[in-house]
């Protein structure tokens, strides 16, 4: 009765909100999830009723809302592949790995209180935030830094992109430390290093992952010479400063291209999202469809996928399904926004770049 009733996950996405998320890359991935979800239900229907489940509970819609349960909320234990359901241990909300501050922590070292604290360090690193220990015959959670009163406990379930936490979890953070906006590269690019093509990508704070910056140096260098300054490139070293300079605009070019290729720019995405939270205050069609009347556009496109006419009964609520599609509407407009601001700062890291290796030069 205390699980929420519907999830958020990408298992539940629809077509429109797939769409949604316009980068060819996250919507091949995601679409790849409901057909599997779905499939994997097809397998089970005979066992579910082997077994005598009920029919209601054999349902997509039971199978779908059974599946990300799992996902989202089970916890690893050693005697059982689906793990587990922890009462109380699932309301801790996630924090990305390194976001914890370590301020309050430094002042702490100076204490007996904190010599103490300091000495379980090890332990708590090696479980993770939390894990089913035999001796306790328990599951145990453990806090990475000391909390105030009124804080939020927040833990690490692992490190996660904002695609995979969209589609295990059902949420995004809006500052990743952890996310990977990836750009396509040229052919010749992938064969010029031996990184693997999920290893090159900008990171959420717009810069260039190490294995993008190798692969771009050795693309950009004569092939004959390529084998001469490998181990330099693959040690994360500038080649020269004219190879540097050529990565850069290359990059600066690309992240460009890929922003003007996309059906919207962050400003209108920004916009959009706006619209969407004052829909989701809406008490009725009626309001729904005034705001929309105002707006047109891809908020138009949502209501005609959710088969909301403008000429429906004056008063009524906007049904549930509605509101749940607004949620995950507004989850698919907040992860391509991640992403073109991630290309927009990936472009002033490398016109920085080209600013201090031209006054080097000078």
């Amino acid at each position: 009765m205390q699980l929420p009733q519907s999830y958020d996950t990408l298992s539940s996405f629809t077509q429109f909100e797939i769409k949604s998320l316009q980068v060819e890359d996250a919507i091949w991935a995601s679409e790849k999830i409901p057909a599997k979800v779905h499939s994997e239900w097809e397998e089970t229907v005979s066992l579910m009723q082997e077994i005598g489940m009920k029919p209601r509970l054999r349902t997509f819609r039971s199978w779908l809302w059974a599946s990300a349960t799992i996902s989202s909320r089970a916890l690893h234990v050693p005697w059982d592949e689906a793990g587990c359901l922890c009462p109380v241990g699932d309301f801790f909300n996630y924090a990305a790995p390194g976001d914890e501050s370590s301020s309050e922590d430094a002042d702490e070292e100076t204490s007996a209180e904190g010599a103490a604290w300091n000495s379980e360090a090890s332990l708590r690193q090696r479980l993770a935030d939390g894990g089913y220990e035999e001796d306790e015959a328990a599951y145990c959670f453990y806090a990475r830094r000391r909390y105030n009163k009124g804080e939020q406990v927040l833990l690490c379930y692992g490190t996660y992109t904002n695609l995979e936490l969209l589609e295990h979890y059902g949420f995004l953070l809006s500052l990743n430390p952890n996310d990977k906006a990836f750009i396509p590269l040229d052919p010749g690019m992938k064969t010029s290093s031996t990184w693997p093509r999920d290893a090159a990508y900008v990171q959420g704070d717009g810069r260039p992952s190490f294995a993008l910056l190798s692969t771009l140096r050795l693309w950009a260098t004569p092939h004959h010479l390529r084998r001469m300054v490998g181990r330099r490139a693959y040690s994360g070293l500038q080649l020269s400063v004219e190879n540097e300079a050529s990565v850069m605009k290359w990059l600066t070019n690309k992240c460009q291209a890929v922003l003007d290729e996309l059906p919207t720019g962050p400003a209108e995405d920004s916009s959009t999202m706006g619209m969407v939270d004052r829909m989701q205050e809406c008490s009725s069609w009626e309001d729904c469809v005034g705001l929309v009347q105002s707006s047109g556009g891809e908020i138009r496109e949502f209501l005609l996928a959710n088969g909301l006419e403008e000429d429906g009964v004056a008063g009524s609520p906007l049904p549930g399904k509605v509101k749940r599609s607004m949620r995950r509407f507004r989850l698919a407009l907040q992860w391509r926004l991640c992403y073109k601001k991630a290309l927009l700062q990936c472009i002033s890291y490398c016109r920085d770049t080209i600013d201090t290796i031209s006054s080097q030069r000078r």
